[in-house]
């Protein structure tokens, strides 16, 4: 009775099989039937076996099919069961040419009333067809409840979702609070909080419900909407796509690490976001904002092409960027990505044909100066690296190289092993004409320098304070006063300061050449001992040398 009741046998994927009744299941499916004929002409066989792949939803479509047949046609239908009956009805062969009001109709009947679902329906319903994605898609299921999902969108929004622009206007008022940083507020209300972090719209209502869905779902999204790719033009859907990718990567515990799999899934998606992001500019984005989609898409299999567009923006707006906004976590060893930077470095520098205008670069030059002393201590940074920050801008971005010393003081600290020669090759990225006595004398003394960068540097103030000697003694004033013989209290206090500023830089030229004789004669001893120790001028007993000013 068993084997009369059980003479079908049914393996779905691979994974699972199921014991069926032949005359049952052929009154609904037009494919099993035909494989039980064909499989039947083959020799009496008392228990078929049937194997089929690929089937949509896998055992869990194929078991709802079979309780449809068991049951007399009759289902109980929800729109969370509905996609994978319709699809498991395809597959099946569940037609009306098989059995009156067969499933593959009854489905259809369902869905008629899509656009009557809620909300939330429509989203169960997109987010059950993840199993079978493709299936749903061939079908024009998917295109269906993704037409429903976006009517439901533009009928609850007061501004249509195809009339966003790429000019960032107020948002809606459906809005819910914002918290995504990095958009420009484009309203002329003043702004309560930095314009570097304000955004320059609200979240959507809608954006948190749709990271729900796979991202096929979201491109298939995209592309109903004309905004797939080089084609994405709206600044809501850019902003939408920025905050799905940071959501689901943060579900996934992804980022930099994220799998091969899940870099393949989401590349395109991060593709589209950037070339909106590039479109809209420094009009929508500011330049931390910019660092912000940088974090976001980094890990998401980013093309060559979208990330090299992406950084010339950011590139172009390096002067409007912090110190944290530099620190982008490194993915080849060190702590922190120096290849961006430099890439950026190097983007601003040619950014205009004209010449970056001065007072820009120099406060990218003090960016630098921040930057290299945060780098310093990282033991994988190389010398080669070090060097291609230091001597990433031209001499007229920094007024003092006091920061680039600092900053070379704490590697050369941190990287005890370097050879003399690879000190003496990071030394060279100093202009010693532009520190200070009191970086000088530092230099002079610390055991890190080599002796022959360390006499370049007290050379260099040498022929600074010479030169500055010079040039009071020639001032313009002094010699019209003097020729003159003015006696107006005025002219007289000018001729005194001028005098006592004269014999305060001779005496400190007289100074320096004495530190400078000293240090030749260290250096003679270093030479004769092999020791690298250069200790203070014994006259000095720890007093520094005097300010220029």
């Amino acid at each position: 009775m068993q084997e009369e009741l059980c003479d079908l046998k049914v393996h779905i994927n691979g994974q699972q099989i199921f014991f069926l009744n032949q005359r049952i299941l052929s009154m609904f499916s037009g494919r099993l039937r035909k494989m039980i004929k064909h499989d039947k002409r083959r020799g009496q066989i008392k228990v078929l076996g049937l194997k089929i792949a690929d089937f949509p939803g896998g055992a869990d479509g194929f078991e709802l099919a079979t309780r449809f047949c068991y049951n007399n046609g009759r289902i109980q239908m929800s729109p969370s069961n509905v996609c994978l009956l319709h699809s498991s009805a395809l597959s099946l062969e569940m037609t009306e040419e098989v059995a009156a009001c067969n499933l593959l109709s009854q489905a259809e009947t369902f869905l008629d009333g899509l656009f009557y679902w809620t909300w939330r329906d429509v989203l169960n319903s997109l987010k059950s067809c993840e199993p079978f994605l493709d299936a749903a898609d061939g079908s024009g299921l998917l295109q269906r409840l993704i037409s429903a999902l976006l009517g439901k969108i533009s009928a609850n929004s007061e501004v249509p979702l195809m009339a966003a622009t790429t000019t960032p206007f107020a948002s809606s008022s459906s809005s819910s609070s914002p918290d995504t940083p990095g958009f420009r507020l484009s309203s002329s209300t003043p702004a309560k909080t930095p314009e570097s972090i304000k955004p320059c719209f609200s979240r959507e209502w809608w954006f948190d419900d749709l990271t729900v869905l796979h991202p096929k779902i979201i491109e298939k999204l995209m592309t109903t909407l004309g905004a797939y790719g080089r084609d994405n033009r709206n600044l809501v859907l850019t902003r939408f796509l920025l905050h799905y990718l940071k959501t689901s990567m943060q579900k996934s515990g992804g980022g930099e690490g994220a799998g091969a799999e899940c870099r393949l899934d989401y590349s395109g998606l991060a593709d589209t976001a950037v070339h909106g992001v590039v479109l809209m500019g420094r009009a929508a984005f500011s330049c931390r904002g910019l660092f912000w989609v940088l974090r976001v898409v980094s890990g998401l299999g980013l093309s060559k092409d979208c990330r090299s567009k992406l950084e010339r923006l950011m590139g172009s707006m390096l002067d409007q960027a912090t110190l944290d906004d530099l620190l982008v976590s490194g993915h080849d060893g060190g702590v922190y990505d120096v290849n961006l930077v430099l890439r950026l470095l190097r983007v601003f520098v040619s950014s205009d044909e004209g010449g970056v205008p001065l007072q820009r670069m120099k406060k990218v030059g003090r960016l630098v100066d921040k930057y290299l002393g945060e780098i310093s201590p990282d033991q994988n940074l190389k010398v080669s690296k070090f060097l291609g920050v230091a001597e990433s801008l031209p001499d007229s971005a920094r007024d003092c190289f006091d920061g680039v010393y600092r900053a070379l003081d704490i590697y050369l600290e941190s990287h005890t092993s370097l050879s003399l020669e690879e000190r003496s090759r990071l030394c060279r990225c100093l202009n010693y004409e532009k520190l200070t006595l009191e970086a000088c004398k530092d230099l002079a003394k610390s055991p890190r320098i080599p002796p022959r960068s360390a006499v370049q540097a007290l050379a260099s103030q040498r022929v600074k304070l010479q030169d500055g000697a010079e040039e009071a003694a020639e001032s313009p004033v002094a010699v019209v006063a003097y020729h003159r013989g003015v006696t107006s209290p005025e002219f007289t206090g000018e001729k005194e300061e001028l005098r006592h500023n004269l014999q305060m830089m001779q005496w400190r030229v007289a100074e320096l050449e004495k530190v400078c004789r000293e240090m030749r004669g260290q250096m003679s001893r270093i030479a004769k001992s092999g020791k690298l120790v250069i200790s203070s001028p014994s006259h000095l007993n720890g007093r520094g040398l005097p300010r220029l000013c």
